[in-house]
């Protein structure tokens, strides 16, 4: 059971997908089925939509989601009455989605469901903290298409990243994509003194302002224009950027490698754990990576484990 024993270790994890078809639900299943749940109390959302049949994009087919009994799991009232397992209802959220309010069941036997959970980060958090009261020891969140802010640290412990063919079908093109998020990902936490100046995406700034700065924190998002103008202020002395996490970097590859090399850093307030990088080797379009060179490529790239969840649930089985 690769990496499920350091999941067991955080009270929340968040399983996020690089592209849509990246393998997250296929990942988020593979967890559920082995999850210890004689002695340990689970719960699961989503942040999106998942547990169709069908992409409503593609078209192409998806993987359901299937909880087990005992499981706790959030979704909106419109897909609690669609599709359910015989579950005993524990709470009706006051906060209204486009799908009405966020219901929270436990399954009383096996079955699969819809999930649409809280459809924001804050939201999420306080549907997080409503659960205090339910003995949970882990709360699942299946992050939607995209959005990197489910896997905060201030929103959640631990991740699970998800790539593959989808996100790229060239191999050394999707590592090298991968391993980009993975280095933010690892973005030192800042220890020093309070930096005096202070910026965001929004201010009216030039490299001229922060021209003799040593740390400058960064409100919001770090932008191309905002480290554009920071690799330009640094002419004799470096310079570090500090961020809330790595969920607010929005930069570009070449520009992030730019600023590194004049002796530019970047760092965090709160820093994310990676406990697991899995990989889709099949995109929608019929494109098959070779497995093995994917994972073997990517693990070498990022210094960690990387799993093929469907094959190895095939040979496990």
């Amino acid at each position: 059971m690769p990496f499920v024993g350091e999941i067991l270790k955080h009270r929340s994890v968040s399983i996020v997908g690089l592209s849509k078809n990246a393998g997250k639900t296929e990942c988020l299943n593979y967890i559920l089925k082995r999850l210890p749940l004689d002695y340990f109390n689970v719960a699961v959302t989503s942040i999106g939509i998942d547990g169709e049949t069908t992409d409503q994009v593609t078209g192409t087919a998806k993987p359901e989601i299937t909880v087990r009994e005992g499981m706790f799991f959030a979704t909106s009232e419109k897909h609690f009455r669609q599709k359910r397992p015989l579950s005993e209802l524990y709470a009706v959220s006051d906060e209204d989605t486009a799908l009405g309010r966020v219901v929270t069941a436990k399954a009383l036997q096996e079955g699969k469901v819809l999930l649409s959970g809280p459809s924001g980060s804050s939201a999420l958090k306080r549907w997080m903290h409503s659960l205090d009261g339910f003995g949970i020891d882990l709360i699942l969140i299946d992050g939607a298409l995209s959005r990197l802010t489910t896997a905060s640290p201030a929103v959640s412990e631990a991740m699970v990243l998800s790539t593959g063919a989808a996100f790229s079908a060239n191999i050394r093109d999707l590592v090298n994509k991968t391993a980009y998020v993975v280095e933010l990902i690892g973005l030192p936490l800042y220890v020093g003194p309070e930096p005096k100046l202070r910026v965001s995406s929004f201010s009216a700034l030039d490299a001229g302002m922060l021209k003799g700065q040593r740390v400058v924190e960064v409100e919001g998002a770090l932008t191309d224009r905002l480290l554009t103008a920071a690799k330009n202020a640094m002419v004799e002395e470096p310079l570090e950027l500090v961020v809330g996490d790595f969920t607010k970097v929005f930069c570009s590859q070449d520009l992030y490698r730019a600023f590194l090399r004049r002796d530019g850093r970047i760092s965090v307030r709160m820093k994310s754990q990676l406990l697991a990088v899995c990989v889709n080797p099949k995109a929608p379009n019929g494109i098959v990576l070779d497995s093995d060179a994917l994972c073997r490529e990517l693990s070498a790239k990022i210094g960690l484990p990387v799993y093929d969840i469907v094959k190895n649930e095939y040979e496990v089985s």
